[in-house]
């Protein structure tokens, strides 16, 4: 792991480092130079728990280079992901579009022949289009076989792995702490140095299985989950340094998660702070990833952008991975792709502290817990969240919560339960003021995506469209075929 931190890490800082030398001013040719657009960075991490960064959940001390960005930027406390599994949440940052609209509404497999929709939009191929050099390093999970690989999405470069690391060519498929070694391939980048960037820098870290990492100062037990916790920050904070060191004031850092933590993993899974899902708990099952509980969907997000961003501020508005990107597209002076709904909202405004409004409604979708994949069976109305559906994952100890339909919906008022531990009495004057609005808010979504146009994703399978492997080596070692 530690060989592949380094490779991520020089990997990361040389394709920043590219863009060090050049100054706003006019091209030769009398127009604005492209310098003068923003340069973004994505860093999505896999699988982590809102707990476990120590600025959101002081009882943990392993994020000091995140802590640190939060004060020096500004830290969201109600920011959601788009689903709570990898494939979907992905689709929906790079698209702006919920599951029902994208098309991708459960993860790929490593024998899937299909994708993110061909006809869905990246985020990468609007930026390319304005003159963006784009790059992913990481996790893509979006299809890898054909037309569906990265490089064909809008990407100039890549250099990841296909899918989540317990996927595919391991040596102990889904194994927790596996001694895989990092694949001895050195691959470079070039470009030119006088356009802006688009990285997007999809972690494997927290997912797992947790590599096991050198011994910590300070943690004498050698926690698997802190140490590589500790692992992630240390990258992220030297990402950061290389940015503050060459592209500081041109450069928009943002930092989210895909879902909540994998609780079934037990030790190896990460904190959801106070957002435990207690009425779930007490009847078995997850109340984390894969569920429409908080604590599968909320996430730790920071924003950060010298001179730009306020600094140390902490926003409480409703936001989610589906604003990322309306907000990049706006800042890039780009426009949004023709003849279709997006779910996300260009929060500019509050990014730069001119605005605390947020969504009024946000919608939750199941992600492989009971019910069908992508229906939206949780939502939020103001402080209140909905659930018509429950159950259907599996916690720690094995069990998996019955699955439960609720007609009408359980309702919880987080303003005062943000454990999600009793709903609102059914009877109760304030259930009946909020389940109109409730009501009202799903009905219109579906109205309008049954009106959009949506995509299909092929979820078909095919074993020969596994990446190329190589089962001679000690350690079995995954390729791109591209």
């Amino acid at each position: 792991m530690e060989i592949l931190f380094l490779k991520v890490l020089v990997l990361v800082t040389c394709f920043v480092g590219l863009f060090s030398y050049h100054h706003p001013g006019i091209s030769s040719g009398g127009k604005k130079s492209s310098s003068k657009k923003t340069n973004f960075i994505i860093i999505l991490a896999d699988d982590i728990g809102w707990g476990d960064l120590g600025t959101n959940w002081g009882k943990r001390k392993d994020t000091p280079n995140l802590d640190k960005m939060a004060m020096e930027g500004m830290r969201f406390v109600d920011f959601h992901s788009a689903a709570s599994t990898c494939s979907p949440s992905r689709a929906s940052l790079l698209t702006g579009r919920l599951g029902l609209r994208n098309g991708v509404t459960h993860n790929f497999a490593e024998t899937s022949v299909g994708g993110l929709p061909l006809n869905e939009t990246t985020l990468a191929e609007v930026l390319k289009e304005t003159g963006y050099l784009t790059a992913v390093i990481g996790k893509w999970h979006l299809g890898h076989n054909g037309l569906h690989h990265p490089s064909f999405r809008g990407f100039d470069y890549y250099f990841g792995i296909p899918y989540s690391h317990d996927m595919g060519c391991t040596d102990t498929p889904g194994y927790n702490l596996p001694p895989c070694p990092a694949c001895p391939q050195h691959p470079t980048i070039t470009s030119q140095s006088d356009r802006p960037f688009f990285l997007y820098l999809a972690l494997a870290h927290m997912h797992v299985p947790l590599i096991k990492t050198e011994p910590t100062r300070n943690l004498p037990c050698q926690d698997p989950y802190r140490a590589n916790l500790r692992e992630m920050d240390a990258l992220v904070g030297q990402i950061k340094a290389k940015v503050d060191s060459t592209v500081k004031e041109s450069t928009f850092l943002w930092f989210t998660g895909d879902n909540g933590p994998w609780s079934e993993k037990c030790e190896f899974a990460g904190s959801v702070g106070p957002y435990t899902g207690m009425w779930q708990r007490k009847r078995d099952g997850s109340s984390a990833k894969r569920t429409t509980w908080e604590g599968g969907h909320r996430v730790p997000t920071i924003a950060y952008w010298a001179g730009k961003i306020p600094a140390n501020v902490t926003s409480h508005m409703m936001l989610s991975t589906l604003d990322i990107f309306p907000t990049v597209v706006s800042l890039a002076n780009a426009r949004l792709p023709p003849h279709r709904c997006f779910d996300g909202m260009d929060i500019s405004e509050v990014l730069f502290g001119l605005s605390n409004k947020g969504h009024e409604t946000l919608f939750h979708p199941n992600s492989g817990a009971a019910g069908k994949y992508g229906n939206l069976q949780a939502l939020r109305v103001n402080q209140y969240k909905a659930f018509y559906v429950t159950g259907g994952a599996k916690a720690c100890n094995g069990s998996i919560g019955q699955e439960e339909h609720h007609h009408p919906p359980l309702i919880f008022n987080l303003q005062h339960d943000i454990q999600e531990q009793t709903p609102l009495d059914s009877k109760s004057a304030e259930y009946h003021k909020v389940l109109p609005l409730v009501n009202q808010a799903l009905m219109g979504i579906l109205q309008g995506i049954a009106t959009d146009n949506v995509s299909i994703a092929d979820y078909s399978h095919d074993p020969a469209v596994i990446p190329c492997c190589n089962p001679q080596h000690l350690v079995c070692r995954c390729q791109s075929t591209y």
